[in-house]
């Protein structure tokens, strides 16, 4: 009988309860013994390993967050904590692993692999969308979802105040989140880590919106733009002569029940890892590519590089004006 482990590693998002239930129960139909690893690799180093039965996910999968919780861990980036989390492994008979995380999770997970010799499956649970093999990632779409609510809600009373607002988004290297909702959202002016922003002309068209009798400004920024919220904010008031406000959504984008997108994908990629395992094929990573749900080499995965979409970017200041 085979011995599978989950565990979800790095920032939590939405779906990923969807992702083990389907797991656990997809597993344990095909025979196999499935462990829920607690606290991501951490936990993986420290043995908190639980045997999973059906029940054991009961009434998870409209749940945000992760219930086997996560953490990131500075030990598995050592040789010596890499080594105990294998040894782990091997004393729970534990010879494939599924890992739902980010790129920093998915890469951990092939170094364990490579190393190691474990099986591993990574599933892509990140809200930033930063891994560049597959088209969507579990959670990208709830935390869109969460951001246009907000941007929604703040656009009413800056309307009623006629207020400029900068919104704060996740998004260190990968500014998607920032660039979608703005789109959709009917931002302004968008700033992201891969674009080098211009000051003059946020400012400029702030003015230009004004004097053609726009009630508000909403620029998004998403946090990896190497201007601080704190100094756009002020850069702005200086120029621009009006009343600038800052919105940092911070973990709000994280939580909350995950969209029916982000649940199917979840599914869809546990039961594709699932049915890997059981075939034999080893060291994928799971992703959508042309709307279908595919498996890739991991490796392979981890070194594709991130295309960004600039006709989205301009598309943010054509329809804005």
């Amino acid at each position: 009988m085979k011995r599978i482990g989950i565990l979800t590693s790095g920032g939590d998002s939405p779906g990923m309860n969807a992702a083990i239930r389907a797991a656990v129960r997809y597993g344990i139909y095909y025979d196999m013994e499935v462990y829920g690893i607690h606290k991501g690799f951490e936990g993986l180093i420290d043995g908190e390993f639980e045997k999973m039965d059906r029940r054991s996910v009961a009434d998870t999968m409209q749940r945000g967050g992760t219930f086997l919780r996560t953490a990131r861990s500075d030990r598995f980036m050592t040789e010596e904590g890499m080594e105990k989390a294998a040894r782990n492994l091997e004393t729970f008979k534990i010879n494939d692993l599924i890992v739902i995380g980010g790129n920093g999770s998915l890469t951990g997970a092939y170094e364990l692999s490579k190393r190691h010799g474990i099986n591993v499956m990574g599933i892509p649970g990140t809200i930033d969308r930063d891994l560049a093999y597959t088209d969507h990632t579990i959670g990208f779409d709830t935390a869109l979802n969460t951001v246009l609510d907000a941007i929604t809600r703040i656009r009413d009373t800056s309307s009623a105040h006629e207020r400029t607002t900068v919104i704060e988004v996740m998004g260190r290297h990968c500014g998607d989140i920032a660039l979608y909702a703005g789109l959709t959202g009917g931002a302004e002016y968008v700033l992201v880590p891969e674009v080098e922003g211009d000051i003059n002309e946020l400012c400029q068209k702030i003015i230009e919106g004004t004097l053609a009798g726009k009630l508000h400004s909403i620029i998004m920024r998403a946090e990896g733009y190497p201007m601080s919220s704190t100094e756009l904010v002020k850069e702005i008031e200086k120029r621009t002569d009006k009343e600038v406000k800052l919105v940092v959504l911070s973990y709000l984008q994280r939580g909350g029940s995950p969209t029916f997108k982000d649940r199917m994908f979840a599914t869809e990629c546990a039961v594709k890892a699932i049915e890997l395992i059981k075939e034999g094929v080893k060291n994928r990573a799971i992703g959508e590519s042309c709307g279908e749900v595919k498996d890739f080499d991991i490796g392979e995965a981890l070194n594709v590089k991130r295309d960004f979409r600039y006709d989205i970017f301009r598309g943010v200041d054509i329809l804005s004006r």
